[in-house]
């Protein structure tokens, strides 16, 4: 059993027949009262986002959840292929469950694709990636001191603020879950 006190973002249990995912948890202890756990959920098959509270006694079922090792292969349209690295067997899965950061993944690149009891809801890219620089304005040596940001495109047409100092053609390492710059490679 999966108990209210003991949740974690990323934990998914069984609230009144769906499948949650705790996204943000907090513990309340209030000076009047009996604490309580505020929490933010999505349900992982339709994506919807509610808050909750609950008493930190609560118990729910745990919901299992499938994480299988994929490789990405192209899109076509609102269908993004993938490959299972096992068996070879090819999927498609439709553009709206892809979360915002899969726009840092690029093809050939291995993901973990998320499932309950066969249905796939999410796709999680790697938590850091290195993609090519392919524009930005000319950069300026030297100039790291300030902190200064300017925008970029990377080679899978994201775009994240990056320092002065990167041009066209660096390498860099990216953040997946915050889509911030992390260094140059």
């Amino acid at each position: 059993m999966v108990i209210a006190g003991d949740f974690k973002n990323g934990v998914t249990f069984e609230l009144d027949g769906n499948v949650m995912q705790v996204i943000e948890f907090q513990h309340v202890k209030p000076g009047k009262g009996a604490a309580f756990v505020r929490t933010k959920l999505r349900n992982v098959i339709t994506g919807g986002v509610v808050e909750k509270t609950f008493s930190p006694t609560e118990k729910f079922p745990p919901a299992f959840v499938d994480r299988k090792e994929m490789q990405y292969l192209y899109a076509d349209g609102d269908l993004y292929y993938f490959m299972d690295t096992e068996t070879y067997d090819q999927i498609p899965i439709n553009e709206n469950v892809l979360s915002d950061n899969f726009k840092f993944v690029k093809e050939n690149m291995t993901v973990r694709v998320l499932s309950y009891k066969g249905n796939v809801y999410g796709v999680e890219p790697p938590m850091f990636v290195e993609l090519e620089v392919t524009e930005t304005e000319p950069g300026f040596k030297g100039d790291t001191a300030t902190g200064t940001t300017k925008p970029a495109t990377l080679e899978t047409g994201a775009q994240i603020k990056v320092p002065l100092f990167v041009n066209e053609g660096d390498i860099l390492k990216i953040d997946t879950r915050t889509g911030e710059y992390l260094e140059r490679v």
